[in-house]
């Protein structure tokens, strides 16, 4: 049964990794969205391109962001991460000592 321990924490470690690269992206986009950076730039595009996904549901869930001129959906996409980092990947570690 340690197979199923073993890979259940390395998808466990794997998600952490992931999100944790996803948090850093969306905080790198909302600092660079304040000097209005140029859109044709690479790293400008990248970064729109891997957090846009995650940004735009949160933005339709969102009627008051046009009222306050203020975007909320990276705050919530990183506080969504963090409840993720610290139920899901918890959960799996733990699941994945239980199966060892």
């Amino acid at each position: 049964m340690f197979v199923a321990g073993n890979l259940v924490s390395a998808v466990a470690q794997i998600l952490d990794v992931v999100l944790n690269i996803l948090s850093w992206l969306i905080i790198i986009r909302a600092l660079v969205s304040w000097v209005s950076p140029d859109p044709l730039n690479p790293i400008v595009q990248l970064l729109q391109r891997t957090t846009e996904p995650i940004l735009y549901p949160i933005r339709k869930l969102l009627p008051f962001t046009w009222r306050l001129g203020l975007d909320l959906s990276p705050l919530l996409a990183i506080l969504a991460i963090y409840f993720l980092r610290a139920f899901l990947v918890r959960t799996l570690y733990d699941l994945s000592l239980r199966l060892q």
